[in-house]
């Protein structure tokens, strides 16, 4: 395994998955206030799954988003 081209190419995961959730995130957010589904002051709670198959890997991340 090469060391420089693993860890360039994890970086380069990590920042998309980064980017990408944050932008539907986002979305998702401005979408439910217009709907009102949400007022807009909530701390929403929040999961996220990190799988790869082939390395049997699956960690779920637990936090909260607060909104104000």
């Amino acid at each position: 395994m090469n060391e420089e081209t693993f860890n360039l190419s994890l970086r380069k995961f990590l920042k998309m998955v980064g980017v990408s959730s944050q932008n539907a995130i986002e979305k998702a957010v401005a979408a439910a206030i217009a709907e009102g589904r949400i007022a807009g002051n909530e701390t929403l709670p929040a999961k996220m799954t990190l799988q790869i198959g082939d390395l049997r890997l699956q960690v779920d991340f637990d936090g909260k988003i607060a909104l104000e």
